[in-house]
């Protein structure tokens, strides 16, 4: 069986209390089709892809840890790390080619690097004062990640100092998830509990850059176009997935209203400039074109984009 990789995405689902599934979809012409599924005995609350291994990721659970698995396995996890002593709710994969680095964010105010090659944290970061809720990997600078919390502030660290580098006081509402822009190494979105995006300059930190209004209830996720400097996409407890242009005067392109419930993930997909998916999931064609519908706390498109998979 051949199977397009560029077609694969990921998504965690927690179909009752204290379990949680990992969906492995695959999309053709004719929707989508469930590839592969793993269950964990505790919610699941991310996912990332592996940049080294197109059958590898890494999921993250309300236990404390995190999960290694092999989509081209049917058993897994390959391997579970547990170290933080509460929910972990945030993980990434460093986007540096060579590097085995995974990035996670916990409720227990740390931060953890790890190698999945290595069976222990490589190392702790200390300093945020609340509950960390998004961790993400810059895609410019090798080593660098930013994360944000629940004490208000975004921070910038460094792998090789295990310090951080910039703190950012950058609302006043705890912060559910930041992005690094793909275009611009010093540009960092935040979106908080107080419905707000901010885009924040990492040379100058004293203002936001932008601010973008819109939302009604707080913002759960935020992510960059992969094919656009100015243009993002955010989903929000109100039920809404909005669109944004942060360059032009009237910044909001669309708001999708499909959802009944909180919409909690959100993803890009790197191969097609027009497809996004979010929480339920519902892929759709840039507004919008609805295709399914699945209850999930988070999702991910695949991230590296090889011709098939052999099996």
């Amino acid at each position: 069986m051949h199977l397009n990789i560029s077609s694969l995405f990921s998504c965690v689902w927690n179909p009752g209390v204290g379990s949680g599934t990992l969906l492995i979809l695959d999309q053709n012409e004719s929707g989508l089709r469930l590839f592969r599924s793993f269950d964990w005995n505790d919610g699941l609350f991310d996912v990332t892809w592996s940049e080294n291994n197109e059958h590898v990721l890494v999921t993250c659970s309300g236990d404390g840890s995190l999960q290694l698995w092999d989509t081209a396995r049917a058993t897994g996890p390959l391997q579970v790390f547990k170290e933080h002593t509460q929910e972990v709710y945030s993980v990434d994969w460093s986007q540096t080619r060579g590097e085995q680095l995974v990035v996670s964010g916990s409720w227990d105010q740390t931060v953890k690097l790890w190698d999945p090659t290595v069976g222990k944290s490589l190392c702790t970061f200390r300093g945020h004062e609340s509950v960390i809720y998004s961790t993400i990997w810059s895609p410019h600078i090798p080593g660098c990640f930013a994360s944000s919390s629940g004490d208000q502030t975004l921070r910038i660290w460094d792998v090789k100092t295990t310090g951080v580098r910039i703190v950012v006081p950058a609302h006043q509402a705890e912060i559910l998830s930041c992005d690094w822009c793909k275009y611009n190494e010093n540009l960092v979105v935040t979106g908080a509990v107080d419905c707000s995006l901010r885009g924040w300059d990492l040379r100058n930190v004293q203002q936001p850059v932008f601010e973008l209004l819109g939302h009604t209830y707080a913002i759960r996720r935020v992510k960059f176009s992969p094919f656009h400097a100015s243009v993002l996409a955010s989903c929000s407890y109100d039920f809404t997935v909005r669109f944004w242009n942060f360059s032009k005067p009237d910044p909001l392109l669309e708001t999708v209203e499909h959802h009944t419930e909180f919409t909690c993930g959100l993803d890009l997909s790197l191969q097609s400039p027009t497809q996004v998916m979010d929480q339920s999931p519902h892929i759709f064609s840039y507004p919008y074109s609805l295709q399914i519908a699945l209850r999930v706390a988070c999702i991910a498109f695949m991230n590296k984009i090889p011709a098939f998979r052999a099996r």
